[in-house]
């Protein structure tokens, strides 16, 4: 692989990642710019690597799949228990698709990874507001 298509792909989840993280930030939560940024950028790398080791032959999907495992450990750090109440689940789902995004970037796949991300973005944003509403309104 070209060292021009390594940065490029690692920029691109850079970019994807720290967009995520932005919005997290901006929520406070618990894994915001850094974190969400990082997780993209590792699973790039991780996919990065799985191509060069299997350029000759190999599964590079047997990487990603460790990817999704990890970042299960790690998305469960941020899941806190309170009583009846569970916090940080939706966090923890926005870290597994920072790392899916990461993925998509390694792989060169950039228009999805953009797509991916606007897609996370709405889904934390605009359907905070249905959450709110559908947690508020009476039985």
């Amino acid at each position: 692989m070209e060292l021009q298509t390594y940065i490029l792909r690692m920029v691109i989840a850079l970019v994807c990642g720290a967009i995520i993280g932005f919005e997290r930030q901006w929520h406070h939560k618990s894994a915001g710019l850094r974190t969400n940024t990082l997780v993209a950028m590792g699973a790039a790398i991780y996919v990065l690597i799985s191509f060069q080791l299997t350029a000759e032959g190999g599964d590079v999907t047997r990487i990603i799949g460790q990817v999704v495992t990890g970042i299960g450990f790690l998305g469960a750090g941020v899941i806190l228990h309170r009583g009846v109440d569970v916090q940080g689940l939706t966090t923890a789902a926005t870290i597994w698709c920072s790392s899916a995004v990461g993925c998509l970037a390694g792989a060169g796949l950039i228009v999805e990874a953009f797509f991916s991300t606007v897609l996370i973005l709405i889904v934390n944003l605009i359907f905070l507001k249905f959450d709110n509403y559908l947690g508020k309104r009476k039985n």
